[in-house]
């Protein structure tokens, strides 16, 4: 199978809503219809800061997403990227949808003023991890969160 990666198009949200539900129960998590309305209205608004990539097999079929955003890098007075949620459909990996998708962030990042490209997964994510070390570094940051 091989995938091409494109922006999200209004026709994907039926197949984007089955992913990002499965995304959230692999990080136990559901996620509220109002939630699931939020977020897709980010990614087809061209004016919010989130925005998406989904990965498409030969099928025709959405087999993975890509949510990022830009945001300000104060170690460079620059331009910094966030990858927020990547998800893969479970039937779908091994393809190199993964490593397209980041790519593909990392190209638009690239055309659109450059920076560095960060993102975290779960500590027990080793699957994710063999992915990640393999097209970038790993970082030596500890990540914190703080409900507020």
């Amino acid at each position: 199978m091989s995938v091409v990666v494109r922006p999200v198009e209004a026709q994907d949200r039926s197949r984007w809503e089955r992913l990002f539900a499965q995304y959230g129960e692999f990080y136990h998590a559901s996620f509220e219809a109002d939630v699931v309305d939020g977020v897709w209205g980010w990614l087809t608004d061209d004016t919010h800061e989130v925005s998406a990539l989904v990965a498409v097999a030969d099928s025709g079929d959405v087999v993975g997403f890509a949510h990022y955003r830009r945001q300000a890098d104060t170690f460079t007075a620059g331009p910094g990227w966030y990858l927020d949620d990547l998800y893969v459909d479970a039937a779908a990996r091994g393809a190199g949808a993964a490593t397209a998708l980041v790519d593909a962030v990392a190209e638009h990042a690239a055309s659109h003023g450059g920076g560095t490209l960060r993102w975290i997964t779960a500590a027990d994510n080793e699957t994710a991890q063999h992915v990640y070390d393999r097209i970038a570094t790993r970082a030596t940051w500890v990540t914190y969160e703080r409900e507020t």
